[in-house]
């Protein structure tokens, strides 16, 4: 029978061992619990027995690999030593008498090709040796790795809220931040190691899948302990946008030890995180040029807002037909600890040296976040349901004011929580990465189709206004007003060009707070283009009204006319205007998704801009009817000179000095051309209307020139007077505005100035050719015509 082992003294228990004692033993009931101890610890030590038999075999493992690769490496220098003896023989070797110079000349050769095999294998040797040492050290690094993150999972073995549990994992971490140096350093110089590198990753990630989740749920674990998530039962609706002045901050009562195990925790989750992005960075630092690494948001941070996501949506359930109390809590939650994060936690990221991290912006994302997340699940699908469904109690149109109604709370709110993250001055806002992150109408990146939704009511809704306003023709007779446009008094719109910019603006400004560039353009597209076109459609109606009631021969016709064309150009200017803003070429640049613009339909050429069709449209329209003023003048004034063209013998009829200083059949026609120019000038914007009376002046200069200087008429002295006298006349309608009108009517002018030359002047003149007409001033004419105005004269 064995003998009974005395029991240890008391003295050389360790405090650990009290400790756990006093745990397991707190009254006499306990004692009938040692049996399972008992059993309990006998597992345990056998358990810890095979992983250290385990461990025993990875060691001797590791030994004999190193052993190989010290022979291998000893055989080389041996190899090596050997030939350097044979080299430093051959070249010791005396030159005898009768050898002469042969000797020393089979010396050197020998030498000259046997060195550089020998530097190549010296240089073999070398890299051996440094890819058995970095090999060892790998293994080293994450045999550690490995038993720290093991021992780090043993819940039996160390209590995870011991300090010694703390140093494992800090000792994990430090480890694998070692190892990701040489992996760097070997991946930059060493890129033929690439299979030693691989497999140290592949044993690191199996580290790191079991060492992440279990920090996770360790911080999970304080966090509950802590208090996080505070409560939200003091968070009413009547208080959701009044700022809280005793808020509930676990995380800023926290004192002495609780505190630094905190610290300790959000420090190695962000350690950890950094880890991996340094992983990531070297792993595809091979893709030069894309833009592979998408920003991760912070672990820590998303461990916060996940309960706090989970304890709101109880009170979301509440306010299902009442979303703007969704967007004012979250708002609040937002708001009341976001300077927490400034003062608290963003030292610590820093400590991790997580760059280009703001615990600020990191938790106003992730509150968005969870709210987009909660919009696309709950809230959008209703909305659509309710859009495309028509019964008898909801109308298509209350399901519409309440889709804007819902767009206008998300504009609201994004403005408002940018507002915070714009305050500490960390964050480019005109970066849609950023925007992305912190605007909840990011829920139309992943469904473009709620955006055509969404544009398509704008657009109706839009339509719908600006009808009321092109149907009521006051809004057509008062001219816009407004000191503060410089084109207004430029091109005197009618003030129904202004309200349709009032309703073009507003569509624009919605859009400035999508957040992605593409979706700005494609939004743009389908809600600001089609209401451009409509107010085009509505300019081109009234204009063709007006041709076809009286084929614009009415003077309220031409100021319908006229005024259609001021809206036309009114509106072209503007629209160029704001072209040249910032918001407007960055759509025309192509640097944004490329993957998404190929599925716009008819996006914008960079060279033409969002608005590129319009305004080609705008400008066909202005540049058509401009000429159908033009024309319409002119067949007016045709009309009444076709007496004055038929009399073919006032030509060369004498002048009567009592005779009126134009001719009276040409008197009617003049009255009706400054009359109608005149309607026209009242009325017509300047520009449009220069462009007007330049294209009438050039029709009656051919009109004059083929019916008159080109009929085969006769012309007396007199009559060359009476004829220039008549086109003087005519000039003074034109000069009014400009100094010389002659200058329009270049071949009339030109003609008249061949009739009043002298009849051997003409004649040599003639006979002489172009050259002779070029100096003579005449440009416009071809030798043709000078000779057959020529012809015509008839001297006395």
């Amino acid at each position: 029978m064995d003998a009974i082992k005395p029991l240890p003294q008391v003295s050389s228990f360790s405090a650990s061992l009290f400790s756990f004692l006093d745990d397991r033993f707190r009254d006499a009931a306990d004692l009938s619990q040692s049996p399972g101890l008992v059993s309990e610890l006998l597992a345990e030590i056998s358990e810890l027995d095979q992983r250290l038999a385990g461990l025993n075999r990875q060691l001797e493992s590791g030994l004999a690999a190193y052993a190989s690769f010290s022979d291998r490496a000893g055989g080389l220098f041996v190899g090596v030593n050997a030939k350097l003896a044979d080299l430093s023989s051959s070249t010791c070797v005396p030159r005898s008498a009768s050898d002469g110079g042969k000797e020393e000349e089979t010396t050197d050769h020998v030498a000259g090709e046997e060195l550089p095999s020998l530097a190549k294998e010296v240089a073999q040797v070398e890299s051996v040796r440094a890819y058995a040492e970095t090999a060892l050290k790998l293994d080293t690094l994450v045999g550690d790795i490995e038993d720290a993150v093991m021992s780090s999972l043993n819940k039996n073995l160390i209590s995870s809220r011991s300090s010694s549990f703390e140093e494992v994992r800090l000792h994990a971490i430090t480890t694998l931040k070692k190892t990701e140096e040489i992996l760097s350093l070997v991946a930059r110089k060493h890129p033929r190691w690439a299979r030693l590198v691989s497999a140290v990753d592949h044993r690191v990630d199996r580290a790191l899948a079991m060492l992440r989740p279990q920090a996770i749920a360790d911080y999970r674990t304080l966090l509950t302990s802590l208090g996080w998530p505070p409560q939200l039962s003091t968070l009413t609706s009547p208080s959701l946008d009044s700022k809280s002045d005793n808020v509930e901050n676990p995380l800023f009562n926290m004192e002495g030890n609780l505190k630094s195990q905190y610290c300790g925790y959000f420090h190695a989750l962000c350690s950890l995180q950094g880890l991996q992005l340094q992983r990531k960075s070297r792993q595809l630092g091979s893709h030069k040029g894309e833009n592979v690494l998408f920003h991760q948001p912070l672990w820590a941070i998303e461990e916060l807002v996940n309960p706090l996501t989970v304890a709101s949506q109880r009170h979301f359930t509440k306010w299902s037909e009442k979303p703007e109390f969704i967007f004012a809590l979250v708002y609040k939650i937002t708001r009341d600890y976001v300077d927490s994060m400034d003062e608290l936690l963003q030292p610590l990221v820093d400590k991790a040296k997580l760059a280009g991290y703001s615990c600020r912006e990191e938790w106003v994302s992730a509150m968005v976040s969870s709210l987009s997340l909660y919009l696309v699940k709950e809230i959008f699908p209703i909305y659509v349901t309710q859009l495309n469904e028509v019964n008898e109690t909801d109308s298509p149109a209350e399901a519409k004011v309440s889709w804007l109604y819902l767009i206008d709370l998300m504009i609201s709110f994004d403005k408002r929580v940018q507002s915070l993250v714009s305050q500490s001055g960390i964050l480019s806002l005109q970066e849609d990465g950023n925007l992305l992150r912190i605007s909840s109408l990011s829920v139309f990146c992943d469904r473009p189709d709620w955006l055509d939704l969404w544009a398509e009511i704008e657009l109706e809704e839009r339509l719908v206004k600006l009808k009321a306003d092109i149907d009521k023709e006051r809004n057509w007779t008062v001219k816009v007003q407004d000191e503060l446009i410089s084109t207004s008094n430029v091109y005197r719109p009618p003030i129904v060009s202004s309200n349709f910019l009032q309703h073009l603006s507003s569509i624009i400004e919605r859009s400035k707070s999508v957040p992605a560039v593409y979706l700005r353009a494609r939004f743009l597209r389908l809600a600001a283009s089609p209401t451009i076109q409509k107010f085009l459609d509505g300019l081109l109606l009234r204009c063709q009204e007006a041709e076809g009631l009286t084929a614009l021969t009415e003077n309220n016709d031409l100021i319908k006319v006229s005024n259609s064309i001021n809206a036309g150009h009114y509106i072209e200017s503007v629209l160029e205007e704001w072209c040249e803003d910032v918001f407007f070429l960055e759509m025309g640049t192509g640097q944004d998704d490329q993957q998404e613009v190929t599925r716009l339909d008819n996006f914008t050429e960079p060279r033409e801009g969002i608005f590129g069709e319009e305004f080609e449209k705008l400008e066909k329209f202005r540049l058509e009817w401009i000429n159908k003023l033009s024309v319409v003048v002119l067949r007016g004034f045709d009309a009444r000179t076709r007496e004055y063209m038929k009399n073919r013998k006032q030509w060369q009829e004498k002048r009567d000095d009592k005779e009126w200083t134009v001719s009276r059949s040409l008197v009617g026609a003049l009255d009706y051309l400054q009359g109608k120019t005149s309607v026209i000038e009242e009325n017509l914007n300047k520009a449009d209307f220069t462009a007007m009376w330049r294209s009438l002046a050039s029709e009656i200069d051919k009109l004059f020139f083929n019916s008159v200087l080109m009929a085969n008429v006769k012309f007396s002295d007199d009559g060359v007077e009476r004829f220039k006298q008549d086109m003087e006349v005519l000039y003074g309608v034109f000069r009014a505005w400009c100094v010389r009108p002659e200058g329009f009517f270049p071949k009339l002018s030109e003609g008249i100035t061949l009739l009043r030359m002298k009849e051997k002047q003409v004649k040599d003149g003639v006979s002489r050719g172009e050259k002779w007409l070029r100096e003579n001033g005449v440009r416009y004419l071809s030798e043709a015509e000078a000779k057959k105005i020529a012809e015509s004269r008839v001297f006395s």
